[in-house]
C-alpha cells in the first residue's frame, strides 16, 4: 500500500509579511519562506555598495536594501541585496508601500560562502524575466563582480578593473572598492 503524500499549503504574501523578525533574511519562493544566506561581512559589503552608488542613484531613482521585496513573474518574492529602481518607471515617480511588481532595474547579489548556486542561477533568470536590465553578482572571496546585461551577455570584472553601469550615469569605481578589505 502506497503512503499518502502530504502536501504542505503554500504560504501567502500576507502570511510572509507577518513572519516575525528573527534577524534573518527570507524570500518567498514557491510558496515557502526560504532563508537567504548573509552575515556581518556580507552586510558590510552591501552597505559599502549602497554608499558608493547613492550619490548617483539619488538623481535618477531609488536604492533599496535587502528587505525590499520584488514580485517576480513566477509569483516569488525576491529581495536582492541592493536594488536600483529608476524613477521613470514608477507611477508618479513614487515607490509602492509594499512589494513592488516586477524586478528592480539593477539587482545586486553579494555571494555568501554557503550560497546555493542553483538557486542563485534561478534567481538571476527570474530577475531578467521580471524586467531587470542588469544583475551583478559580487563575489567577495574571488574579488570579482560578474555583470549580467542578459543571460548571454556576461562579463567578469576583477579587483583592479573598473565597474560602471549605463543605468547609473557617472558611477564608476574599481571592483576592489566594493569589497571589505
Amino acid at each position: 500500500m502506497a503512503e499518502a503524500t502530504v502536501v504542505k499549503p503554500k504560504m501567502t504574501e500576507e502570511e510572509f509579511l507577518r513572519l516575525p523578525d528573527d534577524g534573518r533574511k527570507y524570500e518567498l519562493v514557491d510558496g515557502e519562506a526560504k532563508e537567504v544566506p548573509a552575515g556581518v561581512r556580507h552586510d558590510a559589503i552591501v552597505m559599502r555598495i549602497g554608499y558608493l552608488m547613492y550619490p548617483f542613484a539619488a538623481k535618477i531613482g531609488f536604492l533599496c536594501a535587502s528587505s525590499a521585496g520584488f514580485r517576480m513573474v513566477t509569483g516569488n518574492i525576491r529581495s536582492p541585496d541592493v536594488s536600483l529602481v529608476l524613477r521613470e518607471r514608477l507611477p508618479e515617480g513614487q515607490l509602492p508601500e509594499g512589494f513592488m511588481e516586477g524586478a528592480p532595474d539593477l539587482a545586486i547579489e553579494v555571494i555568501s560562502p554557503n550560497e546555493d548556486w542553483a538557486e542563485l542561477g534561478r534567481k538571476i533568470g527570474e530577475y531578467f524575466m521580471s524586467g531587470s536590465k542588469q544583475v551583478w553578482l559580487v563575489d567577495p572571496q574571488a574579488k570579482t563582480v560578474t555583470v549580467y546585461k542578459s543571460l548571454t551577455d556576461v562579463h567578469v570584472l576583477h579587483a583592479e578593473e573598473e565597474i560602471s553601469s549605463d543605468l547609473l550615469p557617472g558611477f564608476k569605481c574599481k571592483v576592489a572598492d566594493l569589497m571589505m578589505e
